[in-house]
């Protein structure tokens, strides 16, 4: 098993720029593909990024392509989202996400919160108007 603990979360005003940590423990880090997932208040959790396991492929949503990155540093066990030109509609509790991936299976095909494993208690991120 992994361990996931969100971090970064908080108030920031729109047009403002915010970075999201995800701290793994237990299982090697670097087995695991990973992803973000938001959720609003009254609605589904929906996808954000993914990222595989070494860092070289990443996937984003449309919502948010050109505005936010996702990496992560293994050595750290670390997960990253930043950020940027965040709008009120980014606002939401964001969940980082774990699973073991096939090495054949694309990136574009994970983005439902079912198919992934390990999951972190989210942290709050607020944009205002």
């Amino acid at each position: 098993q992994v361990q996931l603990v969100e971090s970064g979360g908080g108030l920031v005003q729109a047009g403002g720029s915010l970075r999201l940590s995800c701290a793994a423990s237990g299982r090697t880090f670097s087995r695991y593909a990973m992803g973000w997932f938001r959720q609003a208040p009254g609605k589904e959790r929906e996808f954000v990024a993914a990222i595989n396991w070494s860092g070289t492929s990443t996937y984003y949503a449309d919502s948010v392509k050109g505005r936010f990155t996702i990496s992560r540093d293994n050595a750290k066990n670390t997960g990253y989202l930043q950020m940027n030109s965040l709008k009120p509609e980014d606002t939401a509790v964001y969940y980082c996400a774990a699973v073991v991936l096939q090495i054949r299976v694309s990136l574009a095909t994970m983005t439902s919160p079912s198919q992934y494993d390990y999951w972190g208690q989210g942290t709050q991120v607020t944009v205002s108007s």
